[in-house]
């Protein structure tokens, strides 16, 4: 059975950011001392059947959450305050899930109140948790907190971009995802914002 750690380590990330439509996706992770870290890299730098595969041994193995802020909300605060919302919100999931969790990986009961967090972020900014966060660039290609995060970030929002293909098949929405590629763009202005679009996004 694993040692309790003196501090658990958050990773944070985010997927979404760029996008012309649909929701930002964020996720947090906490991974067990022997999780398979070769698995792992940014999202960004694996292929879908490597991402998905992942997914399923993070899901598998971690204490995890997944959130997101849809479009509408979006265009009201800005996409940067929309991800560090959908960061904190994911972290709140996590922590409902983290007793099971400890008690599964440690074989004791969990005293949440003792229990030392301290979060790993990348990018440039931090969500309003209460525990220590720090931010960095690029942090999805060094941690390999935040490098799961990424991957359940963006693996739940392709799922659900593929999704919406269904609804509005005029957009593409399952091959670009929402992000502004010729075709969405050209899209958009043949037959106008679908209704997942951020509209205060410029085209």
């Amino acid at each position: 059975m694993q040692k309790v750690p003196e501090k658990f380590i958050v990773g944070f990330d985010e997927a979404g950011r760029g996008p012309l439509a649909g929701p930002v996706y964020a996720s947090a992770v906490i991974l067990p001392e022997m999780f398979p870290v070769e698995i792992l890299n940014d999202s960004k730098k694996l292929s879908e059947k490597k991402r998905k595969n992942a997914e399923i041994i993070i899901k598998e193995n971690a204490c995890f959450g997944i959130s997101f802020v849809n479009h509408d909300e979006i265009d009201k605060i800005n996409i940067l305050q929309a991800s560090l919302l959908a960061m904190k919100n994911a972290f709140l999931k996590m922590i409902e899930m983290f007793p099971i969790w400890y008690e599964k990986n440690y074989n004791q009961k969990c005293d949440i109140s003792v229990c030392t967090f301290e979060g790993i972020v990348d990018g440039n900014f931090s969500p309003n948790v209460d525990f220590l966060c720090r931010h960095e660039p690029k942090a999805d290609g060094k941690y390999p907190q935040v490098m799961a995060a990424s991957i359940l970030a963006k693996t739940s929002r392709d799922e659900f971009m593929i999704e919406m293909d269904k609804l509005y098949p005029d957009y593409g929405y399952a091959k670009h995802k929402g992000y502004p590629t010729k075709a969405h763009k050209e899209a958009c202005r043949k037959f106008g914002p679908s209704k997942i679009q951020r509209l205060s996004f410029k085209y």
